[in-house]
């Protein structure tokens, strides 16, 4: 059968938030199967669980931002994307802050803790959420339209567009394919930095924002060029980065996705707007197992490969 992973051991890491600049640590825990990830903050008074679930996303401007209650961990989308690229199915998150660390403003750092603490199979069933039929959603209208939807498909695929009008980004790839069961998640998508443009970084320092944020941990640009002095991992960066953000946001969903995404210009909001479109609809999805390796989408029985 396609299996649950989790972690063989905990990994930890310390670093900054992006947007509160604050120091935080952050233990990753082995999980039981049907645990989900789950994040918890363990700097209140009487920690909190806080789920990985469509339906615990209460923010969504500039990161995805997970709460129960009055407590609430944000920007917590690169670590879901590195789990979601790895297949890690099960996982506690402990963190001592309410952001997740910015790292070096990619998922590679998180998918070498996971490799590095070893991620093992479990003995239950992946349960996989498949998509029935079609769900899109949209915003804004002619030049200024935004949209994200997710097709039946037997694998996991995914095609974003991005449309900056900036030269830096404009001389770069514009639209990406990933497909899980032909590319290498941690070679091809998770080493995509986040980015932002120099006039924005000060408007949003201004408002208590990007407090973490510098040339270590993110493509930085000005009006022309970017200011990163060893330039881009990627010829796409970009556009690869909404794809790695996209996988995280989508994951949140507490399952592994077996559909095809595509979006154009879509961001954190537009992303959970699809998952609670796609669960207000019952007969747009199913849950799945494999019992049958030969049964699952091609390239999900085998482990991910490391770099």
């Amino acid at each position: 059968m396609i299996a649950q992973r989790t972690l063989k051991t905990l990994t930890q890491a310390v670093g900054v938030g992006l947007h509160s600049g604050q120091r935080v640590e952050l233990i990753l825990r082995p999980a039981a199967p049907d645990t989900g990830i789950v994040f918890r903050r363990v700097d209140l008074p009487e920690p909190v669980d806080i789920p990985a679930r469509a339906e615990s996303v209460t923010d969504t401007r500039l990161a995805s931002t997970i709460s129960v209650g009055q407590a609430k961990v944000f920007t917590v989308e690169h670590l879901m994307s590195a789990c979601a690229g790895l297949g890690v199915d099960n996982l506690y998150v402990d963190i001592t802050a309410e952001e997740v660390p910015i790292l070096d403003g990619s998922a590679s750092s998180f998918v070498f803790l996971l490799q590095s603490a070893g991620i093992v199979e479990q003995n239950a069933a992946k349960r996989f959420l498949r998509v029935l039929k079609t769900v899109q959603v949209s915003e804004g209208e002619g030049s200024q339209i935004k949209w994200a939807k997710l097709e039946p498909f037997h694998g996991y695929k995914l095609s974003f567009e991005i449309d900056f009008h900036h030269p830096a980004v404009d001389s770069t790839g514009q639209q990406v394919v990933f497909d899980m069961s032909e590319g290498v998640y941690a070679r091809d998508i998770a080493r995509a930095r986040t980015f932002g443009f120099t006039k924005d970084v000060e408007m949003m320092r201004a408002n208590g924002l990007a407090l973490g944020g510098g040339l270590d941990n993110a493509i930085v640009m000005d009006d022309y060029k970017v200011l990163n002095a060893d330039g881009l991992r990627y010829d796409d960066e970009f556009v690869k980065h909404k794809i790695l953000d996209a996988m995280g946001d989508l994951y949140i969903v507490g399952k592994p996705l077996l559909a095809a995404y595509s979006a154009f210009r879509s961001g954190h909001a537009l992303n959970n707007q699809l998952l609670r479109a796609l669960l207000a609809q019952p007969d747009a999805y199913e849950i799945v197992t494999f019992e049958k390796s030969s049964e699952a989408p091609k390239g999900f029985a085998a482990l991910q490969p490391a770099w």
